[in-house]
């Protein structure tokens, strides 16, 4: 009884400090691109999951390329919306220039500015290095190395995490960087020359100046196959072209995580800065299972999709 007791005066005393009443779906707006299908549909599923989260409705906005500010902002202000989740490039783009009216967040994007995870909490789209490293372990209990190629410009937060993440599991991981698609392909050939089978791996994340696919990808999966070498992707479309697997978005389970903190977003603005993807789905490559001896029968890790397609 006295615990209860002293639970309740807590509840009391933290809605008097943060003068805040509980949070319902519809004082949620989410902004989103207005784009067509499919595209459209991955902003869809992130918003049932946030819905599913917060039991009701959100506002939704779909924002055009030139959207009217000064007209999206009375529009919130209209419906009594207290949190805003900007959902895309352009959606997290506006939820910044809203901050100072409405606790904001955002998600579904590769990367941002220092501005803007200074200013909100953001889930990105790019999974979690630890997941993919221990993927990567499970596949080759023998792996040592993991080599990355990344630009700084767009993917230094990430390799951040990754450092730490390589440490915890006892991997060594060799971040090179290069701002450049020339400088990259020396980075891999290099790699292709010196790796050890079984015990060197290389990562491909999303980086538009590191891993151009029409020019990366026949490179290092040719040399990789020649040499017996893993490579494994935060790009779902590079395993059916026999990189051995891949973590991408899950996006209903990431509106659910949006959603969660959404509703703590209204107490205190908290956990600022990009977010690594933990809501994520496998895909593996069987071929590249086989010719590198990964037996799959003998694995109890279940993929959602499986190249090549049956």
């Amino acid at each position: 009884m006295r615990r209860q007791f002293l639970l309740c005066l807590l509840q009391l005393y933290a809605s008097a400090a943060w003068g805040a009443e509980p949070l319902v779906a519809g004082q949620v707006a989410v902004l989103f691109p207005d784009i067509r299908e499919p595209y459209r549909g991955i902003f869809t599923k992130i918003i049932d999951g946030i819905e599913e989260k917060l039991n009701g409705k959100v506002v939704t906005v779909a924002v055009p390329a030139l959207p009217n500010f000064g007209e999206l902002l009375d529009n919130l202000k209209r419906q009594k919306v207290r949190v805003v989740v900007g959902l895309g490039r352009q959606g997290v783009s506006l939820a910044y220039q809203l901050d100072r009216d409405f606790a904001v967040m955002g998600g579904a994007v590769l990367s941002a500015s220092e501005e803007e995870s200074k200013a909100m909490r953001l889930y990105s789209l790019m999974p979690d290095p630890a997941l993919l490293f221990a993927r990567a372990k499970y596949f080759h209990p023998q792996i040592k190395r993991v080599t990355v190629v990344y630009d700084p410009r767009q993917n230094a937060w990430l390799i951040k995490h990754a450092r730490e993440a390589a440490k915890n599991i006892h991997i060594e991981l060799h971040a090179h960087e290069a701002q450049d698609l020339k400088a990259a392909m020396v980075i891999y050939q290099q790699f292709l020359a010196k790796a050890e089978t079984g015990r060197d791996a290389l990562w491909l994340p999303q980086d538009s100046s590191t891993v151009q696919e029409s020019a990366v990808l026949p490179t290092v999966l040719r040399g990789a196959w020649d040499r017996n070498l893993m490579i494994f992707s935060s790009n779902l479309q590079h395993v059916e072209k026999g990189v051995l697997f891949a973590l991408y978005p899950n996006n209903l389970e990431l509106g659910r995580d949006i959603g969660t903190a959404a509703r703590s977003l209204n107490v205190a603005q908290s956990g600022r800065g990009m977010q690594t993807l933990r809501a994520v789905q496998a895909a593996i490559n069987t071929s590249t299972a086989s010719h590198l001896g990964i037996n799959l029968a003998k694995l109890s890790t279940q993929f959602d999709i499986i190249f090549p397609e049956r």
